[in-house]
């Protein structure tokens, strides 16, 4: 399997912008640039859509795990901070921690961990991402 994604960028770093696509329409030309990543601008970053992706696949590879448990999640909620910082020669991605809130009815706490950091390691984007990953998990009642 194969997904897309495009970007198109027109002139210099700080003062040109760009616009990124996806295959399935989900973004159509979603404007980006240097001050929607640096500057707080509205709009979107690379940043962030990792940090999307990061926190669908890991939500949807618990999910997974879960049942394999023959446990069935009611929600489960995660919030991905990616940290982008400047080093020698640019900026990199050194970071990413998952803040989870899961319902998930029958399930105990320690099955329950064992499960999210199985789907923190085991998740494609954690797979793909040279950063430390973190998380904090916590079962809600």
């Amino acid at each position: 399997m194969k997904k897309t994604a495009s970007a198109v960028w027109q002139g210099d770093l700080k003062t040109g912008k760009g616009t990124i696509s996806t295959e399935s329409g989900a973004l159509k030309d979603q404007p980006y640039g240097f001050n929607t990543r640096f500057e707080g601008a509205p709009g979107t970053n690379p940043e962030e859509l990792i940090g999307a992706a990061h926190a669908g696949c890991f939500s949807m590879a618990l999910s997974n795990i879960l049942g394999q448990k023959g446990a069935k999640a009611e929600r489960i909620d995660t919030r991905a901070e990616v940290t982008l910082d400047k080093v020698e020669g640019g900026f990199a991605i050194s970071a990413v921690h998952l803040i989870l809130r899961a319902k998930v009815p029958g399930l105990s706490a320690a099955d329950f961990d064992a499960a999210a950091n199985e789907a923190k390691t085991g998740c494609p984007v954690s797979k793909v991402l040279n950063a430390k990953i973190t998380l904090d998990a916590k079962l809600e009642s």
